[in-house]
C-alpha cells in the first residue's frame, strides 16, 4: 500500500475515531469569513475545549459511514469545517450560533449530537439552551422554593404569634 493511501486511511481512521468519541459535532460552511474572524473562531472554540478542523469531504464521509452516521453525507458538500465537542454538548452549537449571527457568511449545514444526527434548527435550538450553570442553578432554585416558602410562613405565624402575646 503507498504511503499517500496510509495517509487518507489513516485521516479517516482520525476522524472516525473523533465522530465517535465527541458528545456533539457540528459541521458549517465557512466561505467568506476572513482568515482574522477564522482565527477568532478557532480561539473561542479552543477556549470551549472543541477541536475545530477542516477536513476533505470525501475522506469525512468514509468516516461517517464508519461511524453509522450516513445520513450526514447529505451535508457535507462544499468547503466545510467540523467542531468537535467530547465534553460539552451545548459549547460548540453555542459557539458557532452566536458567531454565525454576528457574521452572516458563516453557515451551520448540519450536527450529530450524542450520536444521532441533527438537522440545522435542531443545532440552533440547542444553542438557545442556557449552559450547564444556568440549567443547574434553575434547577437549585426550583428546589428551594418549598423550603424558602415554608421559612418565610413558620416566620410570619412566630410574629403574629409575638405581636398576640404583647
Amino acid at each position: 500500500m503507498s504511503s499517500a493511501i496510509q495517509q487518507k486511511v489513516q485521516i479517516v481512521d482520525e476522524i472516525t475515531a473523533k465522530l465517535k468519541a465527541s458528545v456533539s459535532t457540528i459541521v458549517v460552511d465557512y466561505r467568506g469569513l476572513s482568515v482574522a474572524e477564522v482565527t477568532e473562531l478557532r480561539k473561542q472554540l479552543r477556549e470551549a475545549g472543541v477541536d475545530f478542523k477542516v477536513y476533505k469531504n470525501s475522506m469525512t464521509r468514509r468516516a461517517a459511514d464508519a461511524a453509522e452516521l450516513s445520513e450526514l453525507n447529505a451535508a457535507l458538500t462544499g468547503p466545510n469545517a467540523i467542531a468537535f465537542s467530547t465534553e460539552d454538548v451545548v459549547a460548540p452549537a453555542k459557539i458557532l450560533n452566536d458567531f454565525a449571527k454576528k457574521h452572516e457568511a458563516l453557515e451551520i449545514k448540519a450536527g450529530v449530537i450524542e450520536g444521532n444526527v441533527a438537522t440545522v434548527e435542531e443545532v440552533k435550538a440547542l444553542a438557545e439552551l442556557p449552559s450547564r450553570e444556568g440549567l443547574l442553578s434553575m434547577l437549585l432554585s426550583v428546589l428551594q422554593a418549598p423550603i424558602r416558602n415554608l421559612a418565610l410562613v413558620t416566620k410570619a405565624v412566630a410574629e403574629q404569634k409575638e405581636e398576640q402575646g404583647a
